[in-house]
């Protein structure tokens, strides 16, 4: 396997914990929608589950990918839409519309961190002269990146401005990665993502990155090993794991590989702070 000399990090989940705003604003709108528009069958009126229906349908996709998404499981015949649909439930836009807007207040409210093992493992990579870039399907990264105080720490963003403008498909498919690694001059082959969605690692690998990591925070084994069949090479429960000296937690691999730098640049982080590869 060739040497990872760059790093593609996706946003909400792995690097600041605005997964949970996002989960409970489409479970507002969701959960709207079911209301005013009950399925057919009486076991798909149950409310959105913020855990098991984002994972599935949601985590890492646009925002109308994944309203379509959800929308289609639960049997649901709504129209697409027009641009400019007000936030409401009677159409695909609608319902992302509204989420939108209701992420919109609850981003405005504050309180959006990054994870300390993520910025651990950032600050490594800066101190050794690894590129490293963040890559979200969300319009918000940026604003998510410099409210936790972590956009100072990645070299290139890649946003869902960024993927709008550039025609860019969503995940699984990897051209949002593909962008990301270009950017930072390092072919996929000798790049890593990592990435807490399922639809994120199966674009890690279609990609053909080096190493593809899955962030499992859930501490659940099945849901790591969802993200071990959808492509992920290593799975953690933490980026820190990835620092030599750093158990593995709840969900994670194991290994006992030795550690080494990501990447030749001069100026290696201390031992202790060392990125791994691949165990």
């Amino acid at each position: 396997m060739p040497a990872v000399r760059a790093w593609v990090l996706d946003t909400d989940g792995v690097i600041t914990d605005s997964a949970r705003v996002h989960a409970a604003a489409w479970k507002t709108a969701f959960d709207a929608c079911l209301r005013d528009h009950p399925p057919p069958d009486p076991a798909a009126r149950r409310p959105f589950d913020p855990g098991e229906d984002y994972r599935r349908h949601v985590d890492g996709r646009a925002r109308l990918d994944g309203a379509a998404a959800f929308i289609a499981s639960r049997g649901l015949r709504l129209p697409a839409g027009e641009p400019g649909d007000p936030p409401g439930t009677g159409s695909v836009r609608a319902v992302a519309a509204l989420k939108e807007r209701l992420f919109t207040e609850r981003l405005r409210a504050g309180g959006i961190e990054a994870y300390p093992g993520t910025v651990r493992l950032l600050r490594a990579l800066k101190r050794a002269g690894v590129p490293r870039a963040a890559a979200s399907a969300s319009r918000h990264a940026g604003e998510l990146l410099e409210s936790a105080g972590v956009r100072d720490l990645f070299d290139v963003l890649v946003d869902g401005r960024e993927t709008a403008r550039l025609g860019l498909p969503g995940k699984p498919d990897p051209a949002l990665f593909l962008e990301a690694a270009a950017r930072l001059g390092v072919p996929a082959r000798e790049a890593a993502v990592v990435e807490d969605a399922l639809a994120g690692v199966e674009a890690g690998r279609r990609g053909g990155f080096g190493l593809v990591v899955g962030v499992n925070r859930t501490g659940d084994e099945g849901a790591a090993g969802e993200l071990r069949r959808h492509g992920a090479d290593r799975v953690v429960g933490d980026l820190a794991e990835l620092l030599s000296g750093s158990g593995s937690g709840s969900g994670s691999d194991s290994g006992s590989g030795a550690a080494s730098a990501p990447g030749s640049a001069p100026g290696p982080a201390p031992a202790s702070e060392t990125p791994k590869g691949p165990a």
